[in-house]
């Protein structure tokens, strides 16, 4: 495997593409796994090499041979651009077919049942909440309640200024209780352990900025508490606040830009979510519907 040639694309991925961390680490990962299996001269990679490690990672879910495809489809055009190939051997590779992805959503009663979970006896309890409250209130990647700072809280303007995908910076509104939960947070906020994490709203016990894991164990924690057993991450918040505010009636244009999601198609998924909820409403209740109990 040519490792100054993945290095060359890393670099690519983080200076030209601005990509995050993680999705730079997700294509080179994928990327990689694939160069160790080909073992040949990058110039010579064809539209048959790529089907056979596809065939050949048959193990993994057609979800995840799509997002494999399209790593290798990113390096290839970078090789193409870089002279070293003529033309992308991925753009004749058929995407595997996908079905509608439908995410878990918590209903309103179930959030509420995590929030009322949380211990604030500690400050750690107070943090927590706030944090909860904030990916429930505002829809935040993980990543970014993580990454959120002081200095972009607006709490008299009512909105937070949020730094997503790609370094983008969005500004989203701060409802009144998830604004109470964080200034709450504030008065007990521990002393930063240095410089680098002065600004960072959400630190740990060591006085540094919470880890995604950490906030991910938290919400798996706080679902286990409130005797939820449905299988939640820090995402499920995010899936839930847009369902609701579909479900409630607001504009898609305004959740699309809300989430931060480049495509409004991206966001079109919380309408099916919504309407295989009320679809399952219906098919319990209908009476030519229902099946006749024995």
């Amino acid at each position: 495997m040519d490792e100054r040639l993945l290095k060359d694309y890393n670099s690519y991925l983080r200076i030209e593409r601005a990509m995050s961390r993680n999705t730079v680490a997700s294509y080179c990962s994928d990327v990689e796994a694939f160069l160790e299996w080909y073992c040949g001269a990058a110039e010579a990679i064809s539209d048959t090499s790529i089907e056979e490690y596809l065939q050949f990672r048959d193990g993994i879910s057609r979800r995840s041979q799509a997002r494999v495809l399209s790593s290798l489809r990113s390096f290839c055009s970078w090789l193409v651009l870089e002279g070293i190939m003529k033309e992308n051997p991925c753009d004749k590779v058929d995407s595997p077919k996908l079905g509608r992805y439908l995410p878990d959503v918590l209903s309103v009663g179930e959030v509420m049942d995590i929030m009322d979970s949380v211990d604030l006896a500690t400050w750690q309890g107070v943090r927590d909440r706030a944090i909860l409250e904030t990916l429930y209130g505002c829809g935040l990647r993980v990543s970014e309640a993580a990454s959120l700072r002081i200095s972009g809280l607006y709490f008299e303007d009512g909105f937070v200024r949020v730094v997503g995908k790609g370094n983008k910076e969005r500004i989203v509104p701060l409802g009144e209780i998830a604004a109470e939960s964080i200034g709450s947070y504030l008065q007990v906020r521990p002393l930063p352990r240095d410089a680098e994490s002065d600004d960072i709203l959400f630190l740990s016990r060591l006085g540094r900025a919470m880890s995604r894991v950490s906030i991910f164990n938290l919400v798996k924690k706080q679902a286990m508490a409130a005797g939820i057993s449905k299988e939640i991450s820090p995402h499920t918040f995010r899936h839930s606040f847009a369902t609701h505010l579909i479900e409630n009636g607001a504009d898609l244009r305004v959740v699309q830009e809300m989430l931060g999601h480049e495509s409004i198609t991206t966001t079109e998924i919380y309408t099916h979510v919504e309407a295989s909820s009320w679809q399952r409403n219906i098919m319990e209740h209908h009476p030519r519907m229902m099946r006749k109990s024995k």
